[in-house]
């Protein structure tokens, strides 16, 4: 690919002895979320009124977030007026900090002011661009320019805010070096500083510096050395709280952030599923539940994910990825066979041991924790013998015996491979329908009766039946140590006891407002094949004699085909 020689590449930060690699992520950060702001200004059609204020009541009220960006009060009157609007109309509850955002520039400053009146907790957030870049290109001044714009708009920041704070507002400040990714760390470590200067901060009233990765321009890696480096540096880090604000150019700003907070960092700010400017800013949704996925409290509340999804979805009009983490619509599915038999012996292995951690392979969190409608596998040509058992299973309640498994999953494959499409649950219930409760010939029991006696303390079953065979009617009679074995030795002598039985299993299921028991048959065929049949009746004796007719009936279909 031609080109690529005007690029410049990243020039990493040199570290020594970092330490940030040994470190673990054991405490969520402090959310900050911008979907009102730096979400809603990269939509193609901006939130209204309304859907801004529901998106804002989702994220405090649902998910639990305490610091939400609410826009640009200065920038435009939609954004002014919707910080009116929740000031005015007490939608901000008592425990919440609104931030709004601001250029360096002193009549928008003054605007702000105007904007956030009435408040009780609001975070004061001003920015101006720092970058080797944005100087020479934007600016065309050096690094005192840049830092003279940043301690002027400290200055008169901290002076508006006096009257205000002695009226009761609880006001913090905010810096934001822009395209700190792009600046020289110790020049950005030399404004901060001045910044902090400026506000008058002390570790009893900390600064937010956060630290944009405005256009995403490195390795994740590179960026927690710049991090850690920049954290050493900066005079007087007890007075700052640290913050990173990630955007997803190169498709990283998870890990950018992770590797961020290994760094130092104690608080992100992030949007509903990665919304924002370019691709994005980083996904709040996939950090909290990367955390809670390793044991961690992410402090955040998506056990109702599926309504923060259908929020998202109407109020932005996006659409989130089938393959997006934890929210896609295929990420809790598997059409692999490999991947779908691994599933339900995850299940069954919690259940049969009880345990209260999770260990289900290939599904790195439960949906339901999520409150997801659960579909456990989907079913393509790529599928195994395991996921239409599981379907089975889990959406009609048939718990068929494993060495079943394989006969079904054949049955499935051959229609998949047929349709070239997904097949949806209702078909694959259709195909067991149709090769086990739908059998009825050639063999069919007319009438019946079963009987029990003990005799010298022994117990034995009875069995009577008059059976159909194509035109032809004959009566059967059997004795043994149960309805099973009473009906076996009862056919002994037909041409019906030519096959051996291997296995039997049988369970309650409810279908509608019908309780009823099914049993399965395994048999040996003469020619040493193996077959099943499936039986459902009230009475559990009969549910199986019906399995042990099917399971006949099917070998007689079978053995027709092949000849």
């Amino acid at each position: 690919m031609n080109g690529f020689e005007k690029y410049i590449p990243f020039v990493p930060q040199p570290i020594e002895n970092r330490t940030w690699p040994d470190r673990e992520l054991k405490k969520a950060p402090i959310w900050c979320s911008v979907d009102l702001r730096d979400g809603n200004q990269a939509l193609i059609d901006p939130m209204n009124m309304a859907e801004k204020l529901e998106m804002f009541h989702m994220l405090v009220d649902t998910i639990g977030v305490k610091e939400v960006e609410i826009g640009f009060p200065s920038a435009s009157d939609t954004d002014y007026q919707i910080c009116r609007e929740l000031i005015e109309g007490g939608h901000i509850p008592d425990d919440v900090t609104i931030q709004v955002l601001v250029q360096a520039r002193p009549h928008l400053i003054k605007k702000t002011f105007e904007a956030i009146r009435g408040a009780k907790h609001v975070i004061f957030h001003f920015y101006n661009s720092t970058s080797v870049l944005q100087r020479l290109v934007v600016f065309r001044t050096d690094v005192e320019g840049v830092k003279k714009i940043a301690t002027d708009a400290a200055d008169l920041i901290y002076e508006m805010a006096q009257p205000v704070i002695a009226q009761g507002m609880d006001l913090r400040y905010e810096y934001s070096p822009e395209s700190f990714m792009g600046t020289e760390m110790d020049v950005a470590a030399e404004i901060c500083a001045a910044v902090l200067d400026h506000l008058h901060a002390d570790r009893d009233h900390r600064v937010i510096l956060n630290l944009p990765t405005t256009v995403e321009n490195c390795l994740p890696n590179q960026f927690a050395d710049e991090m850690e480096y920049f954290i050493r540096t900066l005079p007087g880090r007890e007075r700052a709280i640290i913050s990173l604000h990630p955007h997803n150019d190169r498709g990283e700003g998870v890990a950018t952030t992770e590797l961020g907070l290994l760094a130092g960092a104690e608080r992100v700010e992030a949007c509903l599923f990665g919304n924002g400017e370019r691709t994005g800013n980083v996904d709040l949704v996939t950090l909290a539940l990367n955390l809670y996925s390793q044991g961690v409290d992410p402090e955040l509340d998506f056990t109702h994910l599926q309504s923060v999804i259908e929020m998202y979805e109407r109020c932005t009009k996006l659409h989130i990825p089938e393959r997006w983490p934890y929210a896609g619509d295929l990420v809790f599915t598997a059409f692999s066979g490999s991947h779908q038999d691994a599933i339900n012996k995850g299940f069954n292995y919690m259940e049969e041991t009880k345990t209260d951690k999770w260990m289900v392979p290939y599904l790195p969190i439960n949906p339901s924790d999520l409150g997801r409608s659960y579909e456990p596998v989907r079913i393509n040509s790529q599928s195994g013998k395991g996921g239409a058992a599981f379907i089975m299973h889990h959406k009609f309640g048939f718990d068929m015996p494993k060495a079943m498994h394989a006969e079904f999953g054949a049955i499935v494959q051959k229609q998949s491979d047929l349709a070239g499409v997904e097949l949806k649950p209702e078909t694959i219930y259709d195909l067991f329908e149709k090769a086990y409760l739908s059998v009825d010939g050639p063999y069919q029991l007319l009438a019946h009766s079963f009987g029990d006696s003990v005799a010298d303390g022994v117990a034995s079953s009875h069995f009577w039946g008059r059976i159909r065979h194509k035109d032809t009617v004959f009566e059967v009679t059997g004795s043994g140590n149960g309805p099973i074995d009473a009906f076996f030795n009862a056919i002994r002598h037909e041409k019906m006891g030519k096959y051996e039985f291997i296995d039997y299993k049988e369970h309650a299921i409810s279908r509608g407002a019908d309780s009823k028991a099914v049993a399965y048959i395994h048999l040996k065929t003469p020619s040493g094949s193996d077959v099943f049949g499936v039986g459902i009746d009230p009475n559990i004796s009969m549910a199986s004699i019906r399995a042990i007719l099917c399971a006949i009936n099917r070998a007689d279909a079978l053995a027709h085909r092949e000849k």
